[in-house]
């Protein structure tokens, strides 16, 4: 059983159809990381297991469920939990690691339907993947919101970002650890009705991302 971490911070409404689609062999972990419209309730409700975060930030919220998921398995995928991905594609990411093709698998979104990706969030988006590849030689071009990784390898790079830099971190300390990066087209999808992006959901939270994006770039 592959387990999936979802981090949720008010996503009740994406959640039952997100949780339906989850394929066969993969188990979602929702990280509830504050959320106050019930989020908690309605995935324990759509079977999936339930962790609660208190420190805030989408880095705190994977993290946790990457230490709630089955060792014994070995890979974990993360993905967001608003409904703008499709869980059906997530064997497509973590073949490649499973096969040890690849020591992580990360998702470049692919809009499915005009105005899924606002433009300040795709250009935010194209700069920070252009900083990627300059400063660890990796070929990606996103700051991959969907990922495969093994559980173990994952968690022996001692990631420290607690917030937005959190997958930015990743990226430049595979690259430093020598690991195969292969980046998967994914679908982008209109995420639920009545959810809200923390990041490409307005200018602010881009910003906010980019700020601590490069705060990881500094280092």
């Amino acid at each position: 059983m592959t387990d999936v971490v979802l981090p949720c911070r008010n996503e009740a409404p994406a959640l039952p159809g997100l949780l339906a689609r989850m394929p066969s062999g993969y188990r979602a972990i929702v990280v509830d990381n504050g959320s106050s419209d019930g989020s908690a309730a309605v995935a324990r409700a759509h079977g999936a297991q339930v962790i609660t975060v208190t420190e805030p930030g989408y880095g705190a919220a994977v993290h946790a469920g990457v230490l709630a998921a089955d060792p014994d398995d070995g890979v974990v995928c993360v993905m967001d939990a608003d409904g703008s991905f499709d869980p059906a594609q997530l064997p497509a990411m973590a073949g490649p690691v499973r096969a040890g093709l690849a020591d992580l698998t990360t998702g470049r979104r692919r809009p499915a339907a005009r105005g899924v990706w606002p433009l300040h969030a795709r250009a935010a988006n194209a700069v920070l993947s252009r900083r990627v590849r300059r400063t660890t030689g990796l070929d990606v071009h996103d700051i991959g919101p969907m990922r495969a990784v093994r559980r173990a390898d994952l968690l022996a790079l001692d990631l420290r970002d607690r917030r937005f830099g959190y997958p930015l971190e990743l990226l430049i300390a595979a690259g430093r650890a020598g690991w195969r990066v292969a980046e998967i087209d994914v679908d982008y999808l209109p995420r639920a009705a009545g959810t809200r992006s923390k990041v490409s959901g307005s200018v602010l939270g881009s910003a906010r991302a980019v700020r601590d994006m490069s705060r990881v770039l500094a280092r």
